[in-house]
């Protein structure tokens, strides 16, 4: 984690505000109750044992706005250096992916069959399935996927930018 970074989480995205190393003894009621806990002596059964560990006092708040990748994802008009950005980005992914070029095929994949489960998506293409998702999640990141209660859909972003790449 970093200071001043925010982060998706299952429970929505978070704001780092701050983090502090502390010592033990340094643990307050309070922070127990944060942290979940009912007492001090609760946290200290939890930590992990040994004179090599640190201990931080992380710190965070829960953003109250849209995630950006949702505001990506909506945007369909896409202008000639956007999609030359975004097929920069695939071929660059594509050239450093160890099993080879991967990006175009999927995004026709899940335009081919939205909704459908990731292991058979996966299958389709001869992948692994968590290999198969953290590529989908690469393609999220960049504005061009939705994932649906089960598979994936192409957001309107990837949508036109399928139409608009000559590649």
């Amino acid at each position: 984690m970093v200071e001043g970074r925010a982060y998706r989480t299952g429970g929505g995205r978070i704001q780092v505000n701050s983090i502090v190393e502390i010592e033990q003894s340094k643990i307050s009621l309070a922070d127990a109750k944060r942290a979940g806990y009912q007492s001090v002596a609760e946290v200290v059964e939890n930590l992990r044992s040994g004179d090599d560990r640190s201990l931080y006092r992380v710190e965070f708040a829960l953003l109250d706005e849209p995630d950006p990748r949702a505001e990506l994802a909506a945007t369909s008009n896409l202008s000639v250096d956007d999609v030359a950005g975004i097929a920069s980005r695939l071929d660059r992914y594509d050239r450093a992916s160890k099993a080879g070029p991967w990006t175009g095929e999927t995004l026709r994949l899940i335009a081919a069959h939205p909704a459908r489960r990731a292991p058979d998506l996966a299958e389709m293409v001869g992948s692994e399935t968590q290999p198969f998702k953290l590529n989908v999640r690469k393609l999220k990141n960049l504005g061009l996927t939705h994932s649906l209660k089960v598979g994936y859909e192409l957001s309107p972003r990837g949508v036109a930018f399928l139409a608009a790449d000559n590649s």
